[in-house]
């Protein structure tokens, strides 16, 4: 157990070359918007759908794998955050679960490497500036046997909110990254 390699991309989730992408999910692990959606159309629906429906649904803070059907990535593994109701009903712990218990299944099916995208920014409402604390926090205090963790934003903004984050960590990690890469 050791720390990971972290970088920033900027990109597109879906076409990242790692063993496991993660998908901030909903709780029926039906397919939605935003990141969901495209992970969803790019793996290939109708198999995506039969496998996430095989799994009965995910709590918020857990995470549960299927194959990646489409997606370069071999896993897909989903999330589901918490939605934003004003931080005092446990948001923060419930989203640094979503980030531990995504690792810790990526170790379970013999992943090196996963990407992560913004986790709750979306639909689900969570401020981006404290997503994004939360997220670098908890990877960087999270020991693991993967070698790398991408976050994957989809914008310029996000990536340099991680950047920023990641530059003032006592440990200094990779925070490169090509576009789309």
């Amino acid at each position: 157990m050791g720390r990971p390699r972290i970088v920033v991309v900027e990109g597109d989730i879906t076409v990242q070359p790692v063993d496991a992408v993660v998908n901030a999910a909903n709780e029926h692990l039906a397919g939605g918007g935003g990141v969901d959606g495209a992970i969803h159309r790019a793996a290939g629906a109708a198999e995506l759908h039969a496998a996430c429906a095989a799994l009965g649904g995910c709590p918020p803070g857990d995470a549960k794998a299927t194959p990646g059907f489409r997606l370069p990535a071999r896993w897909i593994i989903h999330t589901v955050g918490p939605r934003w109701r004003g931080g005092g009903r446990g948001e923060r712990e419930v989203l640094a679960s979503c980030y531990r218990r995504s690792l810790a299944v990526a170790e379970e099916l013999g992943a090196r490497s996963i990407a992560f995208p913004a986790i709750a920014t979306g639909a689900y409402g969570y401020p981006p500036e404290e997503a994004a604390e939360v997220a670098v926090g908890t990877l960087l205090t999270t020991l693991s046997r993967l070698e790398e963790i991408r976050l994957v934003a989809f914008d310029r903004a996000t990536a340099d909110r991680y950047r920023r984050l990641l530059t003032r960590s006592p440990r200094p990690p990779e925070a490169g990254g090509q576009p789309g890469r």
